[in-house]
């Protein structure tokens, strides 16, 4: 079982963490290799013209350094609150323009990425047809397959990823990428209560069979919720909060469950907040991520 994680630069600030220290604890303590990374539009480019990929090209040295691999996220909307991640200077702009501006910053990062050796694939947008979460949503398929096409255009050598809206459905209609993740979560916290999922490892297995007969395309999961969720951040509850949807019984359950539906890699979702536990006296959730990797 291949098992990577994502790594958010704006979630290791959030705990007050360093992000080179979080990603190479990750490597060198737990023996993950394999990681997803995000290029934040409103953390690179500021102002119109003007890139910064510091942080960015940071990680790529770690994960090269240690012979690890990366996928790389692309587009507006990337993992993490509020979802979409406009520069402030775009907000005033015409939809056009912001959507040029947008196609812009994409190549500007292909460009900049694409020869890294340790780069394996590339990941448009995320849940990019999701309405019901986030802030400042675009959900615009038309300018989806223009991106989709632009990155096909610009590294034809490496698979796109995209990834399903929920926790259900299948890609019907284009884009249709190289391959589909999909997100597992098991306990959420939705209208003032804990909530566990109704669907089950076949679901999964079903829906993979289907985009496999359909359009010939693998499928994995890309986000296996490894962290609370819960009425607060996770920063803002008590220990005892947190563990109500993310203990270290939870934690195992989940990893049985999402071996259960033989899609692989496994991608965790929560490693900024196993570091920040473990800097807050609690190894727990480090120790028992390190034990199923090992």
């Amino acid at each position: 079982m291949q098992v990577g994680a994502s790594l958010s630069i704006k979630q290791c600030r959030n705990f007050g963490l360093d992000h080179q220290k979080v990603l190479t604890s990750a490597i060198k303590d737990l023996g993950i290799t394999r990681f997803r990374l995000m290029s934040y539009w409103n953390e690179i480019e500021k102002s119109p013209g003007t890139y910064d990929y510091s942080y960015l090209d940071a990680q790529f040295k770690i994960i090269t350094k240690h012979q690890g691999t990366v996928t790389l996220c692309l587009g507006a909307r990337q993992p993490r609150w509020p979802e979409s991640h406009w520069p402030d200077w775009t907000k005033t702009m015409t939809k056009q323009a912001r959507n040029q501006a947008l196609y812009s910053f994409i190549v500007q990062t292909v460009e900049r990425y694409k020869q890294e050796s340790c780069l394996v694939s590339w990941q448009l947008e995320n849940e990019a047809l999701l309405k019901n979460f986030g802030e400042a949503g675009d959900f615009d398929r038309k300018r989806l397959r223009h991106e989709f096409a632009l990155v096909k255009e610009l590294d034809s050598s490496r698979p796109v990823i995209m990834t399903t809206s929920t926790s259900w459905g299948i890609p019907l209609r284009r884009p249709i990428p190289d391959i589909v993740g999909f997100s597992f979560y098991r306990i959420t916290f939705d209208k003032g209560a804990y909530r566990k999922s109704i669907y089950q490892p076949w679901i999964f297995k079903l829906r993979a069979c289907l985009i496999r007969v359909l359009w010939r395309k693998a499928s994995f999961i890309h986000e296996l919720q490894a962290e609370p969720w819960g009425p607060k951040n996770i920063w803002e509850m008590p220990e005892s909060e947190q563990d109500k949807s993310m203990s270290t019984e939870i934690l195992s359950s989940n990893v049985i469950s999402a071996r259960r539906t033989n899609l692989h890699p496994i991608d965790l979702w929560g490693l900024e907040w196993w570091y920040w536990r473990k800097q807050q006296g609690d190894t727990s959730k480090w120790r028992t991520i390190k034990k199923i990797i090992k």
